[in-house]
């Protein structure tokens, strides 16, 4: 169960309106490492959390946060494709990407500008659960896949990925207003890579999980010679240098070894069988005209 507060988990008030922002601010919003997207995924992976309830109490924690943090960037995104204070109108009318939200210009010559169009005639100058190019978001960026270890550390991929993109986006603008919110969550973000590097070691320690993923299932049943070898696939051997390519492997089950020169299987080369002639495929030899009938 939700209950939701009137006041926002922090402000989201930009000094001016600035819609080609308002489009860039779309990608940590719908994008493929947004705000919606951990939303979705911590939702889910607690939802479907068999583990130890101090687990599952945790990931609904971060889940339900990050429903808030969809809220602060939708509510930024609509700030910012607001109207403007009369007194400031005719400065911003100056800028067509800016004045055409505040009634300086035509909607037209923002959209050429770089404003997305969808903001102003889908959104009535609100968010959209897209990215910053306009595709729509996809649940296909969600990741809950029953083993805590193996999205534990997704986990860490996405919050490294959403605070690196926003961390750009600070760059991106002067805005005071718009900074300290980012500032807020990339802190956020700093403190939610932490928060899964100390609950993947948590789950190891507490012997859940451990590396490879899923543990339970038999190494007697693996290719054993090829599952500590480091394969040089490409042109050089500089890679031979890595921690990758010697020593104890980091599972402390196997140990690291280099092949500069993968082998190739030479008794099979992926030749195809014929197949029905009625698929209408190309066949590796002409088909008798009986055959097609």
């Amino acid at each position: 169960m939700f209950f939701r507060q009137r006041q926002m988990a922090y402000h989201a008030k930009p000094e001016k309106p600035d819609p080609l922002f308002a489009k860039m601010l779309q990608e940590p919003l719908g994008g493929q490492w947004g705000e919606i997207s951990v939303m979705m995924t911590y939702l889910f992976q607690g939802w479907n959390c068999r583990g130890p309830q101090k687990y599952k109490d945790m990931i609904m924690d971060i889940g339900t946060e990050e429903i808030g943090h969809v809220e602060m960037l939708a509510t930024m995104i609509a700030r910012l494709l607001e109207t403007s204070p009369i007194e400031q109108q005719e400065d911003m009318a100056k800028n067509s990407v800016v004045g055409a939200v505040m009634g300086g210009a035509r909607v037209e010559d923002a959209i050429v500008a770089g404003m997305n169009p969808q903001h102003y005639i889908v959104a009535g100058l609100g968010s959209r659960p897209n990215d910053s190019a306009g595709n729509p978001w996809t649940s296909a960026y969600t990741i809950a896949s029953g083993n805590l270890l193996a999205d534990f550390r997704f986990n860490v991929t996405a919050e490294s990925q959403g605070r690196l993109q926003v961390s750009r986006l600070y760059n991106m603008t002067n805005d005071p207003g718009v900074r300290d919110m980012l500032s807020f969550l990339i802190a956020r973000d700093t403190m939610h890579q932490n928060q899964w590097l100390a609950a993947i070691r948590e789950l190891e320690e507490d012997g859940l999980e451990e590396t490879p993923v899923p543990s339970n299932f038999p190494q007697s049943l693996e290719k054993s010679e090829v599952a500590y070898q480091f394969l040089n696939h490409s042109e050089g051997m500089e890679s031979q240098q890595g921690r990758w390519a010697q020593g104890p492997a980091p599972d402390g089950k196997g140990t690291f070894t280099y092949v500069d020169r993968p082998p190739a299987y030479t008794e099979d080369e992926g030749q195809l069988n014929p197949v029905d002639p009625r698929t209408y495929g190309t066949p590796p030899a002409p088909v008798p005209p009986a055959a097609a009938e």
